[in-house]
């Protein structure tokens, strides 16, 4: 962009100085084209043509809200793991499950054995503390009382299922809504 002296006669004002747009000698086009377009800079300002109206400020960047996940989920157990010292641990907390949680107790031997070890290889994956223990694994999980498993399994659901297992349906015959539980008997049935 070039400015120029804006001629008296011309409409604008003695001494003022007009920026024309694309008259910079080889801005945006070859060599060869730079004379015509110095040229054009000369071309009078009409006084009667109206102001180019100012862009819109561009509107503020705004940084999302970070949306934080809820990874992690505190449960407690019906009755409790019993340590060998004879201790009860009743409270724990689970956190969401990843596809290798769910994959890589499928190469366990005693999963392939028995399928139903699934779940206890899973939940030992799963469960982050329980009460005051150091450490949970599956040997822990498949040593807890048969309601606390069916506990967990079905809290695995509701975790790792947006939160619950249950379904709002209307009887086909009365109309009259109720819930209906998905949960199966075992983690991954349905």
């Amino acid at each position: 962009m070039r400015r120029t002296a804006g001629r008296a006669g011309a409409g604008a004002g003695a001494g003022s100085i007009v920026d024309v747009p694309g008259t910079e000698p080889g801005a945006g086009m070859g060599a060869e084209a730079a004379p015509a377009a110095s040229a054009s800079a000369f071309a009078p300002v009409s006084a009667s043509a109206p102001a180019p109206a100012p862009a819109p400020a561009p509107a503020p960047a705004v940084a999302p809200v970070a949306q934080r996940l809820r990874t992690e989920f505190p449960f407690e157990l019906p009755r409790g793991y019993v340590d060998e010292a004879g201790n009860v641990h009743r409270e724990g907390v689970m956190r969401l499950a990843t596809a290798r949680d769910e994959l890589i107790p499928l190469r366990d031997v005693r999963v392939q054995e028995n399928p139903a070890y699934l779940s206890v290889v899973l939940l030992g994956r799963v469960i982050t503390r329980l009460g005051n223990l150091p450490m949970v694994h599956d040997g822990i999980v498949e040593n807890m009382f048969a309601s606390d498993l069916a506990f967990l399994q079905d809290f695995y659901r509701q975790v790792n299922a947006e939160g619950h297992t249950r379904a709002a349906v209307e009887c086909p015959h009365c109309s009259e809504p109720f819930e209906v539980e998905l949960g199966g008997s075992r983690l991954g049935e349905s």
